[in-house]
């Protein structure tokens, strides 16, 4: 216990989850000087996006894709040491479908890079080109701001975007943006995913891929660096009960006191956490949310195998992305398919789904075909991938009633989606809280 005579205690902050949104707020915090604990219940850093390891191969537990205009997320990358320009690929935007659908934009200036890209758009036809870009106009007129309870069904609807534009853009962006199906998911969300994306400079819609595992990319970089900084990180230590009096904090029964706490888990185990009878709001919020899963299935075929881009979007199946890790870094002939969102792919077991997959795939016309089965094949299932971006949803904000106590994580309120970038962001700004007690968050257009 510090002694009252001998000046105010100092900081030292408590950091909860070592996901993106920890590790972001741990290596802020670090960087500035001061002192850190991060706790994580597991044995692995990375939350929700981290790497698996299955029959010695390292593998993500889900196929992700970062953006140009994840800024924060690049510049976090760097501070730790990580070049994304060697560990991720970078793409023009590029929508490629095996059934012929392509939209690629060019390497002009915004906006004439996505007038271009849909106007040359194909697999549409003139009128439904025209459709589109009216309806980037009319989100850009309305500042891209729409009302919280608006869907993108009903937004799209209301715009009168046409079959084609939602099955091939609208609608695989929303699910991939939000792992929300259109019909449920914020259409407020989403204008602040195209204002960012489609609407922003050119290189901001450009698609980050990765080129190593989800561990390599950033939270073991990220270990290092906060341990190098005089941190702590306490790998399968599990908080259960968060006690607060006269502003000191102790978690459990460990005797250390601490100035600040951020709970960065997860919301599911958020709830948990916030007893104090002051955070009964927050909880209710955390515990009212929904949930989306993403699958990703893994099937290693023989090295000749490959995909004519990167990244295959496919329509009227199951898979909606499909990636050749072989052109990504990873060993030729692996590919990744990406299911995300609630979806009749629910109703199969792993060994149906595995053979569903392989037959959408072999069904494609790209140069190299599959074997009639793959080598070797993996489901990676994450149940709550996300929470669901549901129209109308309420989140909670960083700052609670208890001073001191703060939330990060993908899921806190602003207008965007639970991305990697989101998480990132929210660990920053509880981090610059705590730095810096009168932030209440970047106003800057794209950051919340």
């Amino acid at each position: 216990m510090a002694d009252p005579e001998s000046g105010p205690m100092p900081q030292h902050v408590a950091i909860i989850g070592a996901g993106w949104a920890g590790l972001a707020a741990a290596v802020a915090l670090s960087n500035r000087g001061m002192r850190v604990t991060l706790f994580e219940a597991s044995r692995n850093l990375g939350g929700r996006a981290r790497r698996v390891t299955m029959d010695g191969k390292d593998l993500d537990n889900g196929q992700h894709i970062l953006i140009g205009a994840y800024r924060d997320t690049l510049d976090l990358m760097r501070t730790v040491g990580v070049d994304p320009d060697k560990a991720l690929t970078r793409l023009p935007l590029e929508l490629r479908y095996a059934d012929g659908f392509h939209l690629c934009a060019p390497e002009l200036p915004a906006p004439l890079h996505l007038a271009l890209a849909l106007a040359t758009t194909k697999g549409l036809t003139w009128a439904e080109r025209w459709q589109a870009v009216r309806f980037m106009g009319a989100l850009r007129a309305a500042h891209f701001r729409l009302e919280p309870d608006l869907t993108v069904s009903a937004l799209l609807q209301r715009k009168r975007q046409g079959a084609a534009l939602c099955k091939y853009l609208w609608e695989p962006l929303c699910i991939s943006a939000l792992n929300t199906p259109p019909e449920r998911a914020s259409a407020s969300v989403f204008a602040a995913v195209l204002r960012d994306s489609l609407a922003g400079s050119r290189t901001d819609s450009d698609l980050l891929i990765p080129r190593t595992d989800l561990g390599t990319l950033l939270p073991e970089p990220a270990a290092r660096f906060i341990e190098q900084h005089g941190g702590t990180i306490r790998l399968g230590t599990a908080v259960r009960n968060i006690r607060e009096s006269d502003g000191r904090f102790r978690l459990d029964e460990d005797a250390s006191e601490y100035t600040q706490v951020i709970v960065a888990t997860g919301p599911q185990h958020a709830a948990a956490l916030l007893a104090d009878e002051r955070l009964e709001v927050q909880r209710a919020q955390v515990e009212a949310m929904a949930w989306q899963p993403i699958v990703t299935c893994y099937l290693h075929y023989p090295e000749t195998v490959h995909l004519p881009c990167p990244m295959l979007g496919f329509a009227g199946g199951i898979v909606q992305w499909l990636f050749d890790r072989g052109q990504l870094g990873g060993p030729k002939g692996l590919l990744a398919a990406v299911i995300s969102a609630e979806g009749m792919h629910r109703e199969f077991d792993q060994d149906e789904l595995v053979q569903r997959v392989h037959r959408e795939i072999a069904a494609t016309q790209f140069s190299a075909m599959p074997a009639p089965a793959p080598e070797w094949s993996r489901v990676i299932a994450e149940k709550r991938a996300t929470y669901s971006c549901d129209a109308g949803m309420q989140r909670p904000a960083m700052e609670t009633p208890v001073p001191g106590l703060l939330l990060a994580g993908d899921y806190i309120d602003c207008d965007y989606p639970g991305t990697l970038e989101t998480a990132v962001r929210q660990g920053l700004a509880a981090a610059q809280h705590i730095v810096r007690p009168t932030y209440k968050g970047t106003k800057e257009k794209g950051r919340p």
